[in-house]
């Protein structure tokens, strides 16, 4: 009897795990509507429903440099009906920079994939007397602190990138923080900052239109969509390498079958042909990792900024 009653247990466990989704399906997007990630997460929804039924939606969950939507998502029942769509900054760098965030980036997720990922570019106003990155730390040198950069907030990607530069280099500036890199656009284009370390995504319309002059490329490689901007480390400048990345994590104890299912939707939909061009277009680079190779670069990732953090002597906004 006992035998069977376990029996039966594990096949309604079985069958419940899988008709999932049976219910609408959340995808936490931590930061406002309009931005990379928030895209990110609109451009996979439609993409996963597709694919695996059921009714996925995106609920932007803004606040606190996205620690607040990344908290509700490590706090949600760990069912496969709410999933975080997030760039790094909740993953890995605001827990470095806030006394208190609502979870334990480390812990309490299952890292699924790294969606995308894009380098950042050094760029000035068209007007700016710098030509090239040598003639960038040939003034910083010359003149430390002197030369403003411009990020979307302390502690955000460009503001790293800067901070990294500076500390490759030898060299210092000024750091300019905006509440966003709308402001950023606005305030290179009017030269009231001198150069930024934009995300790709951002700077292209601008570098394409003739407004703003490209400087390097953090990436490893050179971009295709800017084939004649070195890389940084062709400039001589070592581990400089920085990406933004909008990654695909679900609340720790997602049942393995779920995971395997949203986890190949994932990639699959990425890949796609109505996705993927248009993604590589706007600068993304698709990754749609394993969620076993996530979990090693999220940690890796996590220390690495960590690091710069507390060397830099950083301090959120």
């Amino acid at each position: 009897m006992k035998k069977i009653l376990c029996a039966l247990v594990a096949t309604f466990a079985m069958s419940s795990a899988q008709a999932w989704p049976d219910g609408p399906v959340t995808l936490v997007v931590p930061f406002p509507p309009g931005g990379s990630t928030d895209l990110i997460g609109r451009v996979l929804a439609p993409e996963l429903q597709e694919r695996l039924g059921g009714n996925f939606v995106v609920d932007n969950k803004a606040g606190a440099t996205g620690t607040i939507g990344a908290g509700i998502v490590a706090r949600s029942k760990p069912d496969g009906n709410t999933i975080l769509v997030s760039s790094l900054g909740p993953y890995v760098i605001a827990p470095h920079l806030m006394d208190k965030v609502p979870y334990n980036a480390l812990t309490d997720f299952d890292y699924l994939t790294v969606a995308v990922q894009a380098p950042n570019v050094l760029v000035v106003p068209e007007s700016s007397p710098h030509k090239s990155i040598a003639d960038v730390i040939a003034f910083q040198k010359a003149q430390p602190g002197v030369m403003t950069f411009g990020s979307s907030g302390s502690g955000s990607s460009d503001h790293l990138t800067a901070e990294l530069f500076w500390q490759q280099t030898g060299t210092s500036g000024t750091h300019v923080p905006y509440k966003g890199g709308g402001p950023v656009v606005t305030a290179l284009l009017g030269s009231q900052i001198d150069a930024s370390f934009m995300n790709i995504n951002t700077a292209m319309p601008h570098i394409q239109a003739g407004k703003f002059r490209a400087l390097a490329i953090t990436s490893a490689k050179r971009s295709d969509l800017l084939p004649s901007v070195p890389t940084l480390e062709e400039s001589g400048i070592k581990d400089a390498n920085v990406y933004s990345w909008q990654a695909v994590a679900a609340p720790r104890g997602l049942p393995a079958d779920v995971k395997s299912k949203l986890h190949a939707a994932l990639v699959a939909g990425l890949n796609s042909p109505k996705v993927k061009p248009r993604l590589l277009e706007l600068g993304f680079e698709i990754v749609a990792n394993t969620p076993e190779q996530f979990t090693a670069f999220q940690e890796a990732e996590f220390h690495r900024w960590k690091n710069l953090i507390s060397s830099r002597n950083i301090k959120s906004n």
